[in-house]
């Protein structure tokens, strides 16, 4: 089932996630329903948080972000209560945007080596390097699951810019292609 996705300023979107136990009620359906809403909004990553869940849970499809050829260097992944262990390498910028977020986007610096520790759907514990596209999706999708958003990693004077553009998403002032749940619709 695809489900809504919540829009700026949901306050889901700026809490930190709980974590959770194998035991979660529907959690292979959540996954399912996660995977489907994330494609059907053309998304390469999807957090619990931006479906209304605060659990900490994101899924990653970065194979097609890969150029023809090379989609092995992309993941395809469930991350369940991860924890990030380090980053390392000199910050790049990269231009991110986000579903929570339409019509936004901005360049934002993040580290090329992430080290995670996380489960996956089948709660298997794991211990993983990633670098690279792979990196920066995981940072970001991270980023919902500790409450933090990329406009929050946007240069001051980028963010002044946004500032009108985010107060519309607040009140649903924004044309998607799939259904959204906003904080202030009237």
């Amino acid at each position: 089932m695809i489900l809504p996705i919540y829009g700026y300023g949901q306050p889901v979107l700026k809490k930190r996630a709980d974590d959770i136990t194998p035991d979660f009620p529907e959690l292979e359906i959540l996954i399912a329903d996660m995977w489907q809403t994330m494609y059907h909004a053309s998304g390469v990553g999807l957090a619990a948080p931006q479906v209304g869940k605060p659990i900490r849970l994101f899924v990653v499809d970065t194979v097609q972000m890969m150029e023809e050829g090379k989609e092995e260097e992309g993941i395809k992944q469930v991350f369940i209560n991860a924890q990030k262990l380090d980053e390392g390498g000199d910050p790049w910028a990269y231009e991110e945007g986000c579903l929570s977020i339409p019509d936004v986007r901005g360049d934002v610096e993040r580290p090329p080596q992430l080290k995670l520790r996380y489960l996956t759907g089948d709660f298997e514990e794991k211990e993983t390097i990633f670098t690279g596209l792979n990196a920066r999706v995981i940072q970001h999708e991270y980023d919902h699951i500790d409450g933090v958003l990329f406009v929050e990693h946007l240069k001051p004077i980028r963010r002044r810019r946004i500032q009108r553009k985010l107060d519309n998403i607040k009140k649903g002032k924004v044309s998607v292609d799939y259904n959204m749940k906003f904080a202030l619709r009237k």
